[in-house]
């Protein structure tokens, strides 16, 4: 758990930064074998491309890094539920585990509106573990959109 911890401390570290240049505060961290081969926050704002989640750069900067779209045996940290696209990309990655801090109640596809990640119908199912920093996480989503609904009052 300590590791986990670790890990996510990075993911927040990135949601952090997201937030700091206005874009939705979600950070990821991809882990092989105990080394960090990639991190992604947020990008939808600045690049005004619908698919620049946190997960998903990411797994794309992991893959080139790893010379593979299988990421077999790597670990992703998110701060948020990943949504139904980046389970998509998580499932299609082969991502072994998958460990996030708070659920995303609106549009979380791998517990709250969706078991996506574990469901057996699928070709791969990923191991996953919720609630690591969910206060730090759902913390700094929370005064991200009370400033966001604050300056545009």
């Amino acid at each position: 758990m300590k590791k986990d911890e670790y890990y996510m401390n990075l993911a927040l570290r990135e949601a952090r930064f997201a937030a700091s240049v206005g874009e939705v505060p979600i950070g990821a961290v991809v882990v092989k074998d105990g080394k960090v081969i990639s991190t992604g926050h947020n990008l939808r704002e600045h690049t005004e491309i619908a698919t620049q989640h946190a997960e998903i750069i990411a797994i794309e900067a992991a893959c080139v890094a790893l010379h593979s779209w299988r990421l077999n045996d790597c670990t992703l940290y998110v701060t948020v539920e990943p949504c139904l696209m980046c389970s998509g990309a998580i499932l299609n990655s082969r991502i072994k585990r998958v460990v996030y801090g708070t659920n995303n109640k609106k549009g979380g596809a791998v517990n709250s509106l969706y078991k996506l990640l574990t469901d057996p119908r699928q070709n791969h199912q990923t191991e996953v573990l919720k609630g690591v920093a969910a206060t730090q996480a759902a913390k700094i989503m929370q005064s991200f959109f009370k400033a966001k609904r604050k300056s545009s009052k």
